[in-house]
């Protein structure tokens, strides 16, 4: 199995394991009367479900993404800002003579 996919997979059931602490912790703890409006109702069990899988979406996400941005290279050059020249083959560019640039007027330049 590729590198990647293992590595998307196995966040996804990490942000699954961690919807299910999370969801049994919000009807545990009774936030928002949660629990008595999962308990009180017969279909009270879609919302778990819907709860979960919501959950598991967006935890799985958030694991993916940090597994990702961990995958980034160590920077391994000069610290400290200060970075080596990148050295290029100059290009000859032609330049005409004669040619002056225009200069503003000092007193027609406007001041605000």
């Amino acid at each position: 199995m590729p590198r990647l996919v293992r590595l998307y997979l196995v966040n996804i059931f990490f942000g699954f394991v961690l919807a299910v602490i999370f969801t049994a912790a919000l009807i545990g703890l009774n936030v928002a009367n949660l629990r008595h409006l999962v308990m009180s109702v017969s279909s009270g069990w879609v919302a778990v479900v819907m709860l979960v899988l919501f959950h598991s979406i967006l935890f799985a996400g958030v694991q993916f993404a940090i597994a990702v941005m961990r995958m980034a290279e160590k920077p391994g050059g000069p610290g400290s800002g200060r970075r080596q020249p990148v050295m290029r083959n100059p290009i000859r560019v032609p330049v005409r003579a004669g040619v002056s640039r225009a200069r503003i007027d000092p007193g027609t330049a406007h001041n605000p």
